[in-house]
């Protein structure tokens, strides 16, 4: 496996730094997405929302997601009498922590990743899928019917969009050659369009992309796809009995999935770290510096992984942004609709982009 800059020649250094920055990326990136999300639909939907609660002198309701945590810290956690208690405490870690495993294997930028694990796509993919077991305990285990039909919703809606999850990025791996995400990103920088034009793999498999995105979606409950926890049907799903910390662990698995998935999409379809297709952020700089006659600068190998880190995360809260887009746009699906979409259309769009990847592998 490729070594990376988080690397050390002590193993439990090395561990520990890869530890830090993952608790820190995995506390931080949900919450900025949070805010996102409370601040995009309040602009979309013409409202103000909570604009005191700041930091500082820094106000636009920048500290309302920190209140919320203390609040929910401080909140009784309240277990149903009739609860399988233990199954019923244990759900909002399972279905939280799959994303904080996922995280070991992103990479971030040039070098700055946690494992470059030669499977890492289905690593990823497969980790990922865990969190629904969460859901499932939470839903049989809180002895409420609304809580369970949720539940079994949220089962036959993995069931379905899994499958367009994963025949999209298949078609990447295949065009990539490999299954490293950080091998797939460095396959981005010398991939060319008719061997003349250099792409990110988004413009090939656009198809693959927007499998990928809906999929996202659906596996994350996300509106439109949000019917395991609709509150006008069956009040809050599988999160009806829950309150206190309980509660918040499973909006802030909601808020870390949407950043995962959308570092997955922008690892295999977007390029990952580079700015440009195959040009990263010191070699744009060098470029605008040589035009005005300027000499080239060099840079630090881990200043290098830091810009290319604000690239992708730059790319992760994009994809962000549309999916909070999609919540303020769309209107709800009926079940129906969403299992006739994916069986119907996204499965067979999934198997017809893969065979046409595959003939247009073969005779490139």
């Amino acid at each position: 496996m490729e070594p990376g800059l988080l690397d050390f020649p002590s193993l439990g250094l090395s561990i520990a730094v890869k530890l830090l920055i993952m608790v820190g990326f995995f506390l931080t990136a949900p919450l900025v997405a949070g805010y996102m999300e409370h601040k995009v639909l309040a602009h979309q939907q013409d409202r103000l929302g909570p604009m005191e609660a700041g930091i500082g002198p820094i106000k636009h309701g920048v500290g309302q997601l920190v209140a919320d945590g203390a609040k929910f810290i401080q909140k009784e956690d309240i277990v149903p009498t009739a609860a399988d208690k233990w199954v019923f405490s244990l759900a909002p870690g399972v279905a939280l922590v799959p994303a904080l495993v996922v995280m070991l294997v992103l990479p971030l930028g040039p070098g700055l990743f946690g494992e470059n694990l030669g499977a890492g796509v289905f690593f990823a993919l497969a980790v990922s899928s865990v969190s629904v077991l969460g859901v499932l305990m939470a839903a049989w285990s809180s002895a409420n019917k609304y809580s369970l039909m949720g539940g079994i919703r949220a089962a036959a809606q993995l069931i379905a969009y899994e499958l367009p999850l994963v025949l999209g990025a298949a078609a990447v791996v295949l065009q990539a050659g490999t299954l490293s995400l950080v091998s797939i990103v460095e396959a981005q920088a010398d991939f060319r369009i008719f061997g003349l034009l250099p792409m990110w793999f988004v413009l090939p498999h656009a198809i693959g992309f927007l499998l990928f995105f809906v999929a996202s979606l659906a596996e994350l409950n996300r509106p439109p796809f949000d019917m395991p926890i609709a509150d006008s049907e069956i009040i809050f799903g599988h999160m009806t009995e829950y309150t206190g910390i309980k509660y918040a662990f499973f909006m802030l698995a909601e808020y870390a999935g949407m950043v995962v998935l959308s570092a997955i999409a922008t690892v295999l379809f977007l390029g990952g770290w580079y700015v440009l297709p195959g040009v990263t952020v010191p070699e744009l700089i060098n470029w605008v510096v040589a035009f005005f006659g300027a000499g080239p600068f060099e840079f630090h190998p881990v200043v290098a992984g830091l810009l290319g880190v604000g690239v992708t995360m730059g790319k992760i809260f994009t994809l962000v942004f549309v999916m909070v887009w999609f919540r303020a746009t769309f209107p709800r699906l009926r079940e129906d609709q969403l299992q006739r979409m994916s069986w119907l259309i996204l499965i067979p769009l999934g198997l017809l982009n893969i065979v046409v990847i595959a003939i247009a592998k073969v005779l490139a």
